[in-house]
């Protein structure tokens, strides 16, 4: 038997002279004083059980760390070949207003670390965002919404950290994450 929730809690004075451990409501009381009411549950129906998937979660940081390692050293690498110093210098203010030289190499390296199918490209960075959040929540498509509100409030701290607009590239990441997790939560929108 289930309990659906207990739906009225009421207390009854009762006047007898027999002690109150042995006092036996009367049918009326017994229905006047009815703290939770009983409704027999469908064994049938089995509500869905969402557990983080920690494994993703873990896999997916420590891609994303060892990519962001890759990337510092190379930007790194690139002002220090200019005697530029990273603790003086604002490195998002540097490269945003272009006013850092960039080698062939390193150029040709953004490039396709940005391209249509590169790591940091608009599909496979929010395929990583839509599988994190996933992951998160256990796979819980109603809980979709939270993450979409969580991945909007992660792009606008990265314009506050960069001080400005970010490139289109971050805005069509962005908005394909959020597609993702839109078409995830509504299967049907996708037919």
């Amino acid at each position: 038997m289930n309990v659906n929730g207990v739906l009225r809690s009421t207390s009854v004075e009762r006047k007898s002279s027999t002690p109150k451990s042995k006092e036996v409501p009367t049918a009326k009381e017994e229905n006047q004083s009815s703290a939770a009411i009983y409704e027999k549950g469908d064994s049938n129906t089995q509500k869905a059980s969402y557990t983080q998937d920690t494994a993703t979660i873990d896999r997916l940081k420590a891609d994303l760390e060892k990519r962001e390692k890759q990337l510092t050293d190379l930007v790194k690498k690139m002002l220090l070949k200019q005697g530029q110093t990273l603790e003086s210098t604002n490195i998002y203010h540097l490269l945003r207003e272009g006013k850092v030289n960039i080698d062939p190499e390193t150029a040709k390296q953004a490039q396709n670390d940005i391209s249509e199918n590169g790591y940091w490209g608009v599909e496979q960075t929010s395929d990583r965002l839509v599988s994190f959040a996933k992951a998160l929540t256990g796979g819980n498509p109603e809980k979709a919404d939270e993450m979409i509100a969580a991945i909007q409030k992660g792009f606008e701290a990265a314009k506050k950290a960069w001080g400005g607009e970010l490139p289109e590239i971050c805005k069509k990441t962005i908005d394909s994450a959020i597609e993702k997790l839109n078409a995830w939560k509504s299967p049907s929108a996708k037919e």
